[in-house]
């Protein structure tokens, strides 16, 4: 068997690519199967890509990701599968995906762990609006042979068009990455959150419940991001995210946060902020948003909070009992091995391609 993976970033960058993809390839080796892994973006164009300007660099970066697709599409003919994450090129119709699926006839697996039909962008990429052709997924949905959704509400879109998805949920490698326990017996744990710029906005929900609570106790808020927020707390730390240090960075908290507006686009998230929390033994305090009420076991493995009052009592209840976090803490851990693991979900990830 032959399979070509067609990504839109440079392989062991992107965590949606490193947590949805990347872990199990080592399995599709280990039973006999090549595979080749080709990205839209090369690895000079993608350091650049998601910052402010640098725009004839990146027209550039698009230019020669589409030349590399289309010099592909002379070797389509040699693969059994051709798995698509998220698109085969990030902005323009799904050209490529129509070429593969009826020129070539081979069989699509298309996975995606957001709404990507709903039109959004980044700040820094505004004009990719105009171009991103946000229609087009449920077209590559239709065509595909088989496809891989983050979650229920994902595949419930994606089944819309076709009868043959499977819920992948966004896991993470308990056994040499996310492998250790945090010890919640200290006396002044710290609460913390993790995630892209684009998700920044989130914070604004529990901002001035946690400005109350440093009024009460002691506790550094962090933030594990690519962007420092500066937030207006009394204590309070910015780690700039790296992807070497990502699980020893996310062991410097004792209660992992999630909050969402509960918007279409949120409803689409793979809830992965608490699964990595929770896979260190951290509690997660979700909002009631999408996976979320279902990665989170209220009062079992964490917190589900609706209002500010909800967020603030759970926080406090959390920050005063260090038997309650490590109770939670352990209990989390035990969801993610059985249910978010790559070891838990490698068999359903290689039943895609039969």
């Amino acid at each position: 068997m032959n399979i070509l993976f067609l990504v839109p970033y440079p392989e062991n960058e992107s965590p949606s690519q490193r947590y949805r993809l990347e872990h199990y390839l080592q399995y599709l080796r280990q039973n006999g199967i090549n595979y080749s892994y080709e990205s839209f973006l090369n690895l000079a164009t993608w350091k650049f890509f998601f910052t402010q300007g640098n725009y004839f660099k990146k027209s550039v970066g698009l230019l020669q990701g589409f030349v590399r697709r289309w010099l592909l599409m002379c070797t389509i003919g040699k693969y059994d599968y051709v798995y698509i994450h998220r698109e085969a090129a990030p902005v323009g119709p799904p050209l490529f995906e129509w070429i593969i699926a009826k020129i070539y006839r081979k069989k699509i697996i298309y996975d995606f762990d957001d709404a990507i039909w709903i039109p959004t962008y980044s700040e820094y990429n505004r004009i990719a609006k105009y171009f991103k052709g946000f229609g087009k997924v449920k077209h590559i949905c239709k065509w595909s042979f088989k496809i891989s959704a983050g979650n229920d509400y994902l595949a419930a879109y994606a089944s819309k068009y076709n009868n043959t998805v499977t819920v992948i949920p966004t896991v993470v490698d308990t056994e040499n990455v996310h492998n250790a326990i945090q010890d919640q017996s200290v006396n002044n744990p710290a609460i913390g959150w993790t995630g892209t710029f684009s998700t920044l906005m989130y914070l604004d929900l529990v901002l001035p419940v946690l400005q109350r609570l440093q009024d009460k106790f002691t506790f550094t808020f962090i933030v594990i991001s690519d962007k420092d927020p500066k937030l207006d707390l009394k204590n309070y730390l910015f780690i700039k995210w790296n992807k070497k240090s990502e699980a020893q960075d996310l062991l410097k908290m004792h209660i992992g946060l999630m909050p969402l507006y509960d918007t279409e686009f949120a409803k689409g998230k793979c809830g992965f902020k608490a699964i990595q929390y929770m896979s260190l033994g951290i509690p997660a305090v979700v909002s009631p948003v999408g996976v979320n009420s279902i990665i989170v076991d209220e009062s079992v493995n964490g917190f589900i909070c609706n209002t500010t009052d909800e967020w603030e009592n759970r926080l406090t209840v959390l920050l005063e009992n260090k038997e309650l976090r490590k109770q939670f803490g352990i209990e989390a851990r035990k969801k993610i091995e059985s249910n978010y693991s790559v070891i838990a979900t490698k068999e359903k990830f290689l039943d895609l391609f039969s």
